[in-house]
Parts: C-alpha cells; structure tokens; sequence
C-alpha cells in the first residue's frame, strides 16, 4: 500500500494539470496540421442558452457545446464571451433586441475581463448566427483585443443559414489576423445529435492546415 502511495504521488509531480477558465491542460488528442509545437489556443466563444429556435429552452447553447468539444480535444483554454445585460431569456425578445443592435451597430459592454490575447497563438472563435451576421457582442470581442499575427478559426451554430459569410467580417475587424474558414453546424445538431455532432467536430479539427 505504501509503495502505491509513492507511485501515485510521483506521478502526481510528473503529470501536473493546469486550470485555466476550467479546462484541464494535460496533452491534445488532436495535432492541428503546421502549428508550432508550444503553440497556445484559446476558444473563445460567445452562446447563448434558454429559449432558442427549433431546440426550445436548453440549459447550455448550442456554439458552447462545440466550444467544449474543441477545447477538450485540445486541451484549450477557454473564454466564454457574456454581456453584462444578459439577453431576454424569450426567443422573440432576444430576437428583437439582437436586431435593435445590429442596426445601431451597438457594441454592448462585455462581462469579466479579457484574456491576455499575446499569451496565445491560435484563437478558435465561436458564436451563433444572428441575423446574417455575428452577434455584436462579438464584435466587441474582436475590436478589444489586439489579433495581430494570429490565427482565428471560426466555428458556428446557425438554422439554415449556414457561416453568413462571417470570415468576411472577421478579417474586416482584425485585417492582421490571418482568418481561416468557419466550420458551420446547425444547431439543433449540436443540441439533439452530440454523438455526431462531437464525430464531425472532430473530423474537422483533424483536417485544419494552418500553411
């Protein structure tokens, strides 16, 4: 029992585990194709539970279920993306106050503090589809930090939409970034189908070249 003891505690020493925002860094599953092998990722995200369209109400979003997919895969950290006015809880109130936003192209303040961006090389970024667009909280996101040489990978949830064309405004909002394609999923997969929901997240993690 005593040796048991020794070995446990070795390993301890050997395999730390380090807690950033919840996710446990031990070592990736997946490799992503031409990163640099100390290189640092973040997901961030932005996702938005209760009510939702086609899902009902849910207790978890459906971009933050593929955001603990990629995170998890790759032992991330992560960077959930919160207003400090919560959205209406109601689809169409939500719905209705989104749109108001976007035509004021309002930038709505953010929650808790930004991550350090220099700590990271590669920013997975994921957010629902809103109106055609990325949710302008986002946006707010994106123009608080500085991107400069590095790497975004997008990833959606929509409901038929597919990316809007998201890349686009992303490269608009961090030109010195370099902005890879978005990896799109409905959400009523994400939410009701996690089995092949996580297999197809996977798959798309496995195939990311970043040169």
């Amino acid at each position: 029992m005593k040796k048991i003891r020794m070995l446990t505690a070795a390993l301890a020493v050997l395999l730390p585990i380090i807690t950033v925002n919840g996710a446990a860094n031990l070592f990736a599953q997946t490799t992503l194709s031409g990163a640099k092998k100390d290189a640092k990722i973040l997901v961030a995200y932005f996702s938005r539970a209760d009510e939702n369209y086609n899902v009902g109400v849910i207790e978890k979003g459906n971009t933050q279920i593929l955001a603990e997919f990629i995170a998890d895969e790759l032992k991330a950290d992560t960077f959930r993306i919160q207003t400090v006015t919560p959205y209406p809880k109601a689809y169409k109130a939500c719905t209705d106050t989104a749109m108001a936003e976007q035509k004021k192209k309002a930038r709505p303040k953010l929650a808790g503090t930004l991550p350090n961006l220099s700590e990271y090389d590669i920013i997975f970024l994921g957010y629902p589809i809103w109106w055609g667009d990325l949710p302008m909280a986002v946006y707010t996101f994106l123009e608080g930090g500085d991107f400069a040489g590095k790497t975004i990978i997008p990833f959606c949830t929509h409901e038929g939409s597919g990316d809007a064309g998201t890349a686009r405004r992303i490269e608009s909002a961090c030109p010195k970034a370099k902005v890879l394609p978005v990896f799109s999923m409905r959400g009523q997969t994400a939410q009701r189908s996690q089995d092949a929901a996580k297999r197809d997240t996977l798959k798309w993690l496995g195939g990311i070249k970043l040169n």
